[in-house]
């Protein structure tokens, strides 16, 4: 490693303060946010199949909060989209929980989604406003490359930076395919209890979940790209998504499923909205603060 490589490249000790307090933070979230479930759990007074799903998707969510971790201590600059998505549905994902089907929520519940609510807010104000955590996950990085010197850790040149919304915009669809299979999930409950007419559109609903993955999946490298058919076709699939999926939780799950597992949906999809226009407007290189 050559002495301008080690002069661009930070250490791990150089992180700023701001880094290492969000990290702690997320800790402290997923540890909240479990607990809150688990909380919740215990004071339902109506579980069943629905909400033992909804409860392991989100003790599941929780360990993305670790997940999201990793990606701030590594500077990438995908953490910042990473977590607006995860805060924000988050949030969604215990309010659904803590609220039951008849009745009032329990206050502890109720507490547990207070502190929620605000460190998500607060993890999602320190990646998009703090501005050590931006510098951070903008700076190059170090990486193992293979050259004519050997094998060598260089400092790899940064490409034009991305406009933030671009990258919320396809965070937030990767999410769809996921919020789908949890409906789905919940959907072969009716299933197993004999409603067996009900099987043919749930099998439907979950080939299309597959199917909106890889679309989503396919789209991602070209949106970065700046390619406009790219953004035409997340347009097209965050609607197709909507239309389908809203329908089908209301048929197969009734009012309560529509709030519960179409509300989050409906907040990915207003997010790869707004940054799909966030992204034209500002431009492909435009960071997700301006």
């Amino acid at each position: 490693m050559t002495a301008p490589d080690l002069a661009t490249a930070r250490p791990a000790s150089a992180r700023p303060a701001s880094v290492r307090v969000l990290a702690a933070l997320l800790v402290l979230t997923a540890l909240v946010t479990a607990a809150v479930e688990w909380l919740n759990w215990y004071y339902a007074e109506d579980g069943g199949y629905g909400l033992f799903v909804r409860t392991g998707w989100a003790l599941l969510r929780a360990l993305g909060f670790l997940v999201l971790i990793w990606h701030v201590w590594a500077g990438r600059p995908g953490a910042a989209p990473f977590g607006l998505i995860l805060g924000m549905t988050t949030i969604f994902s215990v309010a659904r929980l803590v609220v039951p089907r008849k009745g009032y929520p329990p206050l502890p519940g109720i507490i547990g989604f207070g502190v929620v609510t605000v460190l998500c807010l607060v993890v999602i104000a320190l990646l998009y406003r703090s501005a050590g955590v931006a510098g951070h996950l903008r700076r190059p990085r170090a990486r193992w490359v293979v050259d004519r010197d050997g094998i060598n850790r260089k400092v790899v040149q940064a490409r034009p930076q991305v406009a933030g919304w671009l990258l919320t915009a396809r965070v937030a669809s990767f999410s769809y395919s996921a919020l789908m299979l949890v409906a789905c999930a919940v959907a072969f409950g009716p299933v197993l209890d004999g409603r067996l007419a009900q099987l043919p559109l749930v099998l439907v609903w979950l080939l299309l979940a597959l199917v909106i993955s890889y679309v989503a999946l396919f789209a991602a490298p070209f949106l970065l790209k700046g390619k406009g058919w790219a953004r035409l076709l997340l347009v097209a699939l965050t609607i197709f998504v909507l239309v389908v999926h809203l329908p089908l939780c209301w048929w197969l799950l009734g009012v309560d499923g529509l709030v519960r597992d179409g509300g989050p949906l409906v907040v990915a999809a207003l997010l790869t909205l707004y940054g799909l226009w966030r992204s034209s407007r500002n431009g492909r290189t435009t960071p997700a603060s301006a």
